[in-house]
């Protein structure tokens, strides 16, 4: 049998397969961030299709976070209900699902939350409108709230849950040379740009426990002049390790970071997938915690390679599940095809107008009844 299809475990947390589903922004939330039966039924579309891990779109853990509208959130009791419909969901199909925390930091959305978006620093022309920079006492705030979110997340259920340090976010601001530019103990060092990450994973840690599954997502690079470079991303890897990280999922990229975002169009052979595997290939050289890799994978033959070698634990995918939430089930029963998604990002159009995530290009074959069967 092949090793993506063997049982495998992330402290103690058993998973089916080595298929990750990674965390999408799928618009489908209140707008308050509370559950929908839409996001429930997207949760257990994918378990269905025998998703090995579930990972939630990036639930804001403070109102000032929020990044996106009709985004999940999971920063107040009054969530709870609605979250436990989520993994309810999940696990009544046999899955596991993952938390994902975040706080959007400089990249909020003043519309939506009204407040000044938060930064480790206020760099003028990087952020429109300007960004607030945050005192100690905004830091730590911050830190108590990913520990209340965690707090939530396990009482409501969740298999584990995921810090949100990769694509700009906040966490990923503060490890950024070019964005955190302070002088006091949260600065200056790639050590000191970890403190906030190394406290709120202490946090995490002390509220869910050291049997809890709690993972990671951490940008190889930013690839942005001046950004977070692989060099420093790998000596942050290693600090994790150390903190007592259970999983890293390795992507990199942000929103502004041009056509190395972390959701890259034209993948149209093998050769273009897999697009943070060579900063892969260096991290498993130095970590022994389980690595996951995103970015781009959509072959079933790249995957097997990627596990055969050694180069990842996990193979993690994304927009493949929008358009196939049933796609290792396919993979599974025989029907080796490449993803059905195109890599388009026509995706998130609708999650932008308010409609959900969903993929474009299926929903217009199937109204001109042009779909593959």
């Amino acid at each position: 049998m092949s090793k993506l299809f063997e049982v495998t475990e992330i402290n103690g947390m058993q998973l089916p397969n080595r298929f990750v589903r990674s965390a999408t922004w799928e618009g489908m939330a209140e707008d308050d961030g509370s559950v929908t039966p839409s996001l429930v039924d997207c949760m257990r579309q994918l378990a269905e299709g025998q998703v090995g891990l579930i990972i939630s779109s990036h639930a804001y853990i403070k109102p000032e976070g929020q990044a996106a509208p009709k985004q999940l959130g999971v920063y107040k009791d009054s969530l709870i209900n609605g979250l436990r419909q989520m993994t309810q969901a999940v696990q009544g199909r046999g899955g596991k699902i993952v938390l994902q925390m975040s706080h959007s930091g400089c990249l909020a959305n003043l519309k939506l939350t009204g407040q000044m978006p938060l930064a480790p620093s206020n760099i003028e022309g990087i952020s429109k409108p300007p960004c607030k920079e945050m005192t100690a006492s905004d830091i730590q705030e911050v830190i108590e709230a990913f520990g209340l979110a965690a707090q939530r997340a396990k009482k409501t259920g969740f298999d584990a849950i995921q810090i949100h340090a990769a694509h700009g976010y906040l966490m990923n601001q503060f490890l950024s040379p070019l964005l955190n530019k302070r002088t006091d103990a949260y600065g200056g060092p790639v050590e000191n740009r970890y403190q906030v990450l190394r406290e709120v994973l202490k946090k995490v840690r002390s509220t869910v426990g050291s049997e809890f599954p709690v993972l990671i997502k951490l940008n190889s690079q930013d690839f942005m002049e001046g950004g977070l470079a692989l060099e420093d991303s790998l000596k942050i890897g290693r600090l994790l390790q150390e903190d007592g990280i259970d999983a890293i999922e390795l992507s990199g990229g942000t929103l502004r970071s041009g056509q190395l975002t972390p959701s890259r169009t034209g993948i149209t052979n093998e050769e273009k997938e897999a697009y943070f595997l060579e900063a892969a290939k260096l991290f498993k050289e130095i970590i022994n915690v389980p690595l996951i890799l995103v970015g781009g994978i959509r072959s079933l033959p790249v995957a097997e390679r990627i596990i055969e070698h050694g180069w990842a634990d996990y193979i993690s995918m994304s927009r493949p599940f929008i358009r196939e939430p049933g796609l290792i089930k396919r993979w599974k029963s025989g029907d080796l095809r490449k993803a059905s998604c195109l890599s388009d990002n026509q995706c998130f159009g609708p999650a932008m107008a308010g409609e959900g995530i969903y993929c474009v290009v299926e929903k217009e074959e199937k109204r001109k009844g042009t779909g593959r069967s």
